[in-house]
């Protein structure tokens, strides 16, 4: 496999009439035969006598032939292992769909043997930047070092295979040790980030009764020192049952915690412990939901359906390898964390940075891609937006030469932030919004290299991913509104939920609309030429005189009206039968919601949307209460509408910014008195 500085369009991007249109095409491919897709479908031709000849063809391909794909990705990328033969599945059954019955191989090992090439060892696998922009690098001769020893630290203080190491953490280079340290021996990782509450990340970390604990004494943020000693110390509390506790110092705090061992003292050792094979269906990490309408389920992933869909996500879907860099606006509590150590299966670098994503200016992480040489940036649709209404022009700031692929997720990308990207940012960039999840840690529905971009659509589904849109009686349909489905097996969908033993809670979560066929929740139209557009979460949908509309189209409809800095629409079906849809808007502070601006932006939203979505009200409040991943809240919102008790219709240690919470709380009750006299 081989890869690429740039593969890029030939012609700048511009705001003209033919580019605002619905069907404008913001990228194409410069060298479609010089990508890692293009080389596997040569590969595939080649060892079954096909003559594929484009993405859409190996996508069909790849649903078609399941177990046949998923055999080539681990050929074209060589996965180390043993027993990886053919076949890859025989039972297509879903839920619990057995992939590789007879292999064992370990994610950790498959990062680490990028090490073992002598062309790779002095590069740099890990940049970590400062909030000062100062960058520590770590080669991956360092990286494989400093994991083979805290692997041999933990084994040798008693963690074991199915132990749970679980760690509360910024985005720092230790972070990413420790998972590979905890994956190599065959224990369960999971991370929290600090900077949600202690009983939020207890929520989550009591479940799993850890073996370990990895924590730190503080970090900085904003400028100044987040000293994290006694939240460590209660963490630690909570949890007698934990045998280790590990703390990181930082460069503020050097005394040790009672009853932490210095995690610098367990990497510089010098016993090693290089992977240990496993079970392809060996539990590698679990990811925490949200949590924001009741406990955070726990999805446990496998070590062989991690591997996989990495090598297939990073190296074909997003077209990353050798000589790449890539850098995610995340924290740890966010699956788009995990695809750091995902990256890392290919052999690119990936940057951490644990800092303000503001500091000195809303284009802070495009001074981060410059000062990193980034090729490839993934961030939620809602930061773009963001530095599109600060007006702001990164390109006229900073060198983005190198960057050539930005990834948008988390949220449906508007069509006019779409536009900026190209214009404010660089005109080449090959911009997607991917739209996936924690529940398979990777993308349903994405990007690739060989198809040009639509304004405002994603390019198709991903490989091996049999993704449809259904209507309520389970029939496909095309250039409507419908639920994503996946119709058959990933092997990176989850192997179980934590504490749940009958299976019971992931049936529910995945299984209960359309039996056999996994329903992701989101409300979709597939059109006629194979991409996709998301209209927001299925369970948040919108009913006007029975036709559903998606969320998402309003906010796309007012993304580009400047005064608005969050907003947040509701469909409230009272009991009595009557409807009722608000919309929310926060906006900024020099701004007030008067005739005029109310009449602004019912008129977009009936312009760019229709009539139809234009709300009941528009109401101008304090905060839109967002979850720690920036996301809207609009299930659990909605729940106080229907008269929900607060502590019942969320969880409140999930939300970003609980301060928000009781403007809704009391507006709700008002509401419901209102409605209540109508009916009555």
């Amino acid at each position: 496999m081989t890869s690429r500085a740039n593969s890029l369009q030939d012609t700048k991007f511009t705001s003209d009439s033919t580019t605002t249109a619905k069907n404008a095409i913001t990228w194409r491919p410069s060298d479609p035969d010089n990508t890692n897709v293009a080389q596997f479908i040569a590969s595939v031709n080649a060892r079954h006598g096909l003559e594929l000849s484009s993405y859409q063809a190996l996508h069909h391909w790849s649903i078609s032939e399941i177990s046949a794909f998923w055999e080539e990705i681990v050929n074209f990328f060589n996965v180390a292992g043993e027993g990886l033969h053919a076949p890859a599945i025989e039972d297509l059954t879903m839920p619990y769909a057995h992939w590789y019955p007879h292999a064992r191989l370990n994610f950790a090992e498959n990062v680490l043997r990028i090490a073992e090439d002598p062309s790779m060892k002095e590069r740099i696998a890990i940049q970590h930047v400062y909030e000062d922009n100062t960058i520590e690098n770590i080669t991956w001769t360092e990286l494989k070092s400093r994991v083979q020893a805290l692997a041999a630290s933990l084994q040798e203080r008693g963690v074991k295979q199915h132990d749970v190491v679980a760690a509360v953490l910024p985005n720092i280079p230790e972070a990413i040790i420790g998972l590979l340290a905890a994956a190599s021996l065959g224990a369960i990782w999971s991370i929290n980030s600090p900077d949600m509450s202690v009983s939020a990340t207890l929520d989550r970390i009591t479940q799993l009764q850890p073996k370990a604990i990895i924590g730190t004494s503080g970090y900085t943020f904003k400028g100044e020192h987040i000293d994290l000693s006694d939240y460590m110390r209660q963490v630690s509390a909570a949890l007698p049952e934990t045998d280790l506790r590990i703390i990181i110092h930082d460069n503020n705090t050097t005394t040790l915690i009672d009853g932490f061992e210095s995690f610098d003292a367990l990497v510089n050792t010098d016993k090693r412990l290089a992977p240990i094979r496993l079970a392809f269906d060996h539990p590698l990490w679990v990811l925490f939901s949200s949590g924001t309408t009741g406990a955070p389920k726990g999805i446990v992933h496998s070590h062989g359906g991690i591997t996989l869909e990495g090598y297939k996500g990073i190296g074909l879907q997003q077209d990353m390898g050798r000589g790449d860099t890539y850098y995610v606006a995340a924290n740890t509590s966010w699956m788009v964390w995990n695809t750091l150590a995902m990256t890392l299966l290919v052999g690119c670098s990936v940057v951490t940075y644990a800092g303000s994503p503001r500091i000195g200016g809303d284009d802070r992480q495009f001074e981060i891609l410059a000062l990193s040489g980034a090729t490839m940036f993934a961030t939620g649709a809602a930061y773009l937006a963001l530095v599109e209404k600060s007006g702001l022009i990164p390109n006229e700031k900073y060198d983005l030469s190198k960057l050539r692929r930005i990834m948008s997720t988390g949220s449906p990308l508007a069509p006019s932030t779409w536009r900026w990207v190209h214009d404010a940012i660089k005109a080449d960039v090959h911009l997607g919004s991917d739209s996936g999840g924690t529940d398979i840690c990777s993308g349903l529905i994405g990007s690739n290299p060989l198809d040009p971009v639509y304004i405002g659509e994603i390019q198709g589904a991903c490989l091996g991913v049999a993704a449809e849109v259904w209507d309520e009686s389970g029939n496909r349909v095309y250039d409507q509104l419908g639920e994503l489905v996946v119709t058959a097996p990933m092997p990176s969908m989850p192997i179980y939920f934590w504490n749940d033993p009958e299976g019971q809670r992931m049936h529910d979560a995945y299984f209960d609309t359309y039996p056999g066929i996994w329903r992701h929740g989101d409300w979709v139209t597939e059109t006629s030429r194979g991409t996709f557009i998301v209209h927001g979460r299925s369970d948040a949908t919108l009913n006007r005189q029975g036709v559903r509309l998606g969320t998402a189209d309003i906010y796309a409809a007012i993304e580009e009206i400047p005064e608005i800095q969050q907003s947040l629409v509701l469909g409230i079906e009272f009991s009595d039968g009557q409807y009722y849809m608000p919309l929310f808007v926060q906006l900024f502070p020099e701004h007030k919601l008067t005739p005029e601006l109310t009449d602004k932006i019912n008129n977009q939203i009936r312009r760019k949307a229709t009539p139809r979505h234009v709300p009941d009200e528009i109401i101008h409040v304090p905060e839109i209460p967002v979850s720690h991943t920036n996301k809207r809240l609009e299930v659990p919102i909605k729940r106080l509408y229907l008269g929900m008790d607060l502590k019942k219709a969320l969880n409140i240690g999930s939300v970003s910014n609980p301060d928000a919470l009781q403007w809704f709380v009391d507006h709700a009750h008002e509401i419901r008195n209102q409605f209540t006299q109508i009916s009555s």
